[in-house]
Order: C-alpha cells, then structure tokens, then sequence
C-alpha cells in the first residue's frame, strides 16, 4: 500500500511538471517558433505605425492597417471588421498617448492574449508636450518630430525581436536602415523651413496637433481646435484667430486631410470680413497619412509633403 501511495505522489508530481512545461512552453512560443504561414500577422492602428512596421519588419510581417487615409483617430471606434483583425494578430502595434483614445479598453483585453505595444511607450516625460487644456495628459502627436518617431521605430525594433528572436538581426538591419533615412528627413526639415524668414514662420492649422514640429523645427503653431479633434470649438476661438491674423499680418492658413475644411475657412471668412485676405497655403497631413500607394502614403513622404507645402506658402 505505501508503494502505491508512493507512486501516486510521483505521478502527480510528473504531472505537474509537465503541465508547467507545456504553459511555460506556451509562454516562450511566439519568440521561438516560425510564423504559421511564413509571416507574422501584425496589425497596426495609424499609418504612421504601419508604415514604422513594415519598413523593420520587412519580409517577416504582414501589417494589417486599420484606420486608412483620412481616418480621424481621436474619434475613431473600432468596427467588428477591426475586432477581427485584432483578434487575428500575432502582435498589435499602436502609436498611444491617448491617441486611440476609444480602444484603448480593446487593447487592455487584448495584451491579457498576446502582445500588444505602443510605439511612444520609450519616450520619457521630459521629451513629452503636454496638452494646454488639460496638463496632466501629453500631446500624442509625436511624429511632427522626426527625432522623436526615430525613438519609434527602435521600439519597434526591440518589440519585434523579443517576439522574433529567430531574425531579430534582420529587423536591427532594418532599423539601422530606416533610421538612417529618417536622420536624412530631420536635416531636411530644418534645413527647409529655416530658410523661411523667422517673422513669417507662423503655422495656423484646424487642429492644435503641430506643436512638436513647432518645437522641433522652431516654427510658431497656432490651431483653432485643442490636440484632439474631438475638442469643440467656438465664435469665439475663430474671432481670436482671426484677431491675431489680421494684427501680425498673416497671410496663409492650412486645412488637414483628417479635419473638416469648414473650420478653417469659417477663419479665412472671418478675415476677410476685416478687410484682411488670407489665403489657404495647402493641405497638411495630421493625424492621417495619405493613400497607399502615394508619395504621401508613407511617412517620409507625408513629412516631405507638409514640408514643402508650408515652405512654398509661407517663404
């Protein structure tokens, strides 16, 4: 009788070892083993997120993108389409700081099953901008910045080779690559709208999202809306715009490809209305990319775009 005590106890410590083998081999899976069919399946919110993915995750992923050319993200709501797709994901790439402010309970759900990573998440406190209506919340707009959206990537870099370990060369690679390409932008950026006189370099937007590039690029910013769209605005905000633009003389605003135009030109009616004409210098891309397959469909080409446009407007 105490033998087979004695090989119950064994057999149920065997047992148990095995279970926690197999959970722990669980756990180690996704960075060990090869993705079912060749590529990891990857989905993305913004463009500007897909597009850090694809360009260090290469040949290894297939990046799904959810919100497309135009899409607003301070308002956007998820669709059953986009809980498949998350659901589907072998990782979930995600630009944060509140951005995606109505899915941020999806993602909470969704890291209990599998990785689910925000591409700000290495940026410090003291790199952020915080939101003037509300302080205590950052400005999630980070990719105005180029030397920012570079720290980015490295999170990307370092996401997909903790997932991946098996071509985590590849993705540095990759990196290294990309990185190099956005060091390029940044010197492009500064280079440019330095060249427009420091009196003229006045940013007016729909949207409060350009104050990282103000900073960055020492460009004074102006929008009629706060850092999120979702933020209501009234005569009152268009009248004191329009009071500044007449007085400093500004002579050029833009519209945004993700932000109704009516915003914009309720400012440049209300000029008018003082006898001061402002034009409008051009469609900037914000918090939206613009199609796949454009020059603008990428984000260097998206930052080359609003650039140039508000160098040839404003110089």
């Amino acid at each position: 009788m105490a033998d087979a005590y004695v090989f119950r106890i064994r057999n149920g410590l065997f047992a148990g070892m095995l279970s926690l083998a197999v959970l722990l081999a669980g756990c180690g899976a996704a960075q060990t083993a090869e993705a079912p069919d060749g590529k990891w399946k990857v989905t993305a919110t913004t463009g500007m997120v897909a597009d850090i993915v694809k360009q260090v995750g290469g040949d290894h992923v297939e990046v799904t993108q959810l919100m497309s050319a135009g899409v607003d993200p301070h308002l956007y709501k998820a669709s059953e389409g986009d809980i498949k797709r998350i659901e589907d994901a072998d990782l979930i790439f995600y630009s944060g700081l509140h951005l995606e402010g109505k899915m941020v309970e999806i993602f909470e759900k969704m890291s209990k099953k599998k990785p689910v990573k925000a591409v700000t998440a290495g940026l410090s406190k003291e790199q952020l901008l915080a939101d003037p209506a509300a302080p205590e919340n950052p400005d999630p707009h980070v990719w105005f910045d180029v030397s920012l959206w570079m720290k980015a990537v490295e999170q990307v870099r370092d996401n997909l080779s903790a997932f991946d370990q098996a071509h985590k060369e590849v993705y540095a690679a990759n990196a290294e690559k990309y990185l190099a390409e956005l060091k390029q932008l940044d010197d492009y950026a500064r280079t440019e709208l330095a060249s427009i006189p420091k009196e003229r370099r006045v940013l007016v937007t729909a949207h409060d999202a350009f104050q990282y590039f103000g900073r960055a690029y020492d460009v004074e910013v102006m929008g009629l809306q706060g850092i999120s769209t979702a933020a209501e605005y009234g005569l009152k905000d268009v009248q004191t715009l329009v009071d500044t633009l007449v007085s400093r003389k500004i002579k050029a605003v833009f519209v945004e490809s993700s932000v109704p135009k009516r915003s914009i030109e309720a400012v440049v009616q209300g000029a008018a209305a003082k006898n001061h004409t402002v034009t409008i210098g051009g469609e900037l891309f914000s918090d939206a990319m613009g199609e796949l397959g454009t020059p603008e469909g990428s984000y260097i080409g998206m930052v080359k775009h609003n650039v140039d446009t508000i160098v040839n407007a404003l110089k």
